[in-house]
């Protein structure tokens, strides 16, 4: 393995992942695998083992461990959960999330306290409490001179930075995943842990149903996007590994936009 191989490299690790099981989350759990990861997956149930045997088919180590997000308590148990299983997190991805869409006027208590539950405590928690186990642990080279000790990497949205329409609920969320992320770096990475996050842009995925159905607002969309196509979830294999690996060493607190170059235009 060459020098730059080594820092693209996760072989050793192990890496903690919510939203794993389709889209996004799953192409990049398959790509933290392929980069030499073992996975934790946190899903609502062991009834989808698609991505726990597709990473098992590249020679890694998969694990299930089940937590419903949208509730407090179980997200207080994911931690004591993960630590009966594998002794060490070096990777916390964070991509799970839910949307929902109503008129700001009309939108109720109960789906804004769903979405950010979901979307931004859940975030904050898991940080927080794999944040702790990741400072309490040693450096990955002990005999370097850096006190690298794992990575975060949680998935805003282009909503991070703009309003968006009839979801204000998820804007508010992912606006909070992008300024949790830079406190967080803040306060983390003078320790070794880097904490930074990736925003996608307009991705054919389930989320985007709605969006892709209007094809009046689907033509506008792909109007404005430079790379004239919508992404898809491969597109975010080459961003999580570099964020996940010691190749970003010295990147933390950013917000990774995936977009087609939309921010840009």
């Amino acid at each position: 393995m060459t020098p730059i191989q080594q820092l693209f490299s996760l072989e050793g690790q192990t890496a903690l992942v919510t939203g794993g099981t389709r889209g996004i989350g799953q192409a990049m759990a398959l790509a933290l695998a392929e980069a030499g990861a073992d996975v934790v997956l946190i899903q609502r149930d062991t009834s989808n083992q698609q991505t726990k045997s597709r990473i098992e088919s590249l020679g890694r180590k998969a694990q299930i461990v089940t937590a419903d997000l949208s509730s407090p308590e179980s997200v207080k148990d994911i931690p004591s959960k993960v630590f009966a299983v594998v002794p060490r997190i070096h990777v916390l991805l964070t991509c799970a999330g839910i949307q929902k869409r109503h008129p700001a006027h009309e939108f109720p208590d109960s789906d804004w306290n769903q979405v950010l539950q979901v979307n931004l405590n859940c975030v904050f928690h898991l940080c927080r409490d794999i944040g702790a186990h990741m400072l309490s642990q040693s450096p990955l080279d002990p005999n370097g001179t850096s006190a690298y000790r794992g990575s975060i990497i949680n998935v805003a949205s282009l909503l991070s930075f703009q309003g968006g329409i009839t979801i204000p609920a998820y804007a508010a969320s992912k606006g909070g995943v992008a300024q949790l992320t830079k406190a967080l770096s803040n306060e983390w990475v003078s320790k070794g842990v880097k904490v930074n996050a990736i925003a996608p842009g307009y991705i054919a995925t389930e989320m985007n149903t709605a969006l892709i159905n209007d094809k009046e607002r689907a033509a506008g969309i792909l109007a404005r996007i430079p790379a004239a196509r919508w992404g898809s979830p491969d597109d975010f294999k080459g961003a999580i590994v570099y964020l996940a690996s010691r190749a970003s060493c010295y990147v933390s607190g950013e917000v990774l936009t995936v977009d087609g170059g939309w921010m840009g235009r």
